[in-house]
């Protein structure tokens, strides 16, 4: 398993004490949101701003070692799991996001109807519910 310098090198970056931090918050797991991020890398740095943290955020996405997702009606997200085209599953009532592998179990899921002359290289699919604690809960206000 290489280590965060070399997979910021191996991408093309330079190796910096805030892209390092925030690498290894975004490899701990999680879908976070960029205030958890900052929060958790000043945690490891004397400081760095949230705009900092977004420009890192931004450089690592497009280096592929990051993911953006953007769950309709909540803030963007950013994971460390890249280049699987898996999936999320959103709970309607706290915003817990967890992943879901490929639909079709076979990635990259990329067969829709028409392409309409795209070539493709990713397809994303949110799937919408309610988590097991919030099933609870909603069980709880109901039989009260």
């Amino acid at each position: 398993m290489p280590t965060g310098a070399e997979l910021l090198r191996n991408h093309g970056l330079r190796v910096t004490r805030p892209r390092l931090a925030v690498l290894e918050v975004l490899t701990a797991g999680g879908h976070l949101e960029v205030d958890d991020i900052a929060r958790q890398v000043r945690a490891r740095l004397d400081s760095v701003s949230t705009q900092a943290v977004y420009d890192v955020l931004g450089a690592l996405s497009r280096a592929g070692l990051a993911r953006r997702i953007e769950p309709a009606g909540s803030p963007a997200r950013f994971e460390a799991r890249v280049g699987d085209n898996h999936h999320h599953i959103v709970c309607r009532g706290c915003g817990e996001i967890a992943d879901v592998d490929c639909a079709t179990g076979e990635p990259p899921c990329l067969i829709p109807s028409n392409d309409h002359g795209f070539t493709l290289d990713e397809a994303e699919v949110t799937f919408w519910g309610l988590c097991p604690a919030c099933q609870a809960g909603r069980e709880a206000d109901i039989s009260a």
